[in-house]
Formats: structure tokens, C-alpha cells, sequence
């Protein structure tokens, strides 16, 4: 259904959001649409740092194999 809507379907569209709205409305909602953008890259980038800081904490509690360090002949 959507797939014939092509370039000028899409300006149709969006001349009639404008109309509708107005260019304060829709400039204010742009905002509001990039902090969200921005707050969830920043929360993908600290969910990203939180796994990588648990996984050398639990590398860290792996207990290491004790090396003999006497020669063996």
C-alpha cells in the first residue's frame, strides 16, 4: 500500500503536516525528537561500557592456575 508513494506523495505529506501545525509546532517537536535521539545513543554508549567493565570484572574473578616454576628434569 505505502509503496507507490513516491517523492511528491511525501511532499504532499509533509505540506499538510506544515499546514496543520505550523512551523513552531513542528520545529519544538523536532527538538524534543533529537534530545530523545541523543539521550538513547548515550544510554546504548553507558549500557555498552557497563558490559565491558562486567566482563573484565568477572575475566578478574576467574581464579588463575598456579604455574610451577621448578625445573622439571
Amino acid at each position: 500500500m505505502l509503496n507507490n508513494i513516491g517523492l511528491p506523495g511525501l511532499l504532499l505529506i509533509a505540506v499538510v503536516v506544515l499546514v496543520l501545525f505550523g512551523r513552531g509546532k513542528i520545529s519544538s517537536l523536532m527538538g524534543e525528537v533529537g534530545k530523545g535521539i541523543t539521550s538513547f545513543k548515550k544510554g546504548i554508549n553507558e549500557g555498552e561500557q557497563q558490559l565491558k567493565d562486567d566482563k573484565a570484572d568477572d575475566v578478574a574473578d576467574i581464579p588463575q592456575p598456579e604455574v610451577d616454576t621448578k625445573d622439571k628434569v
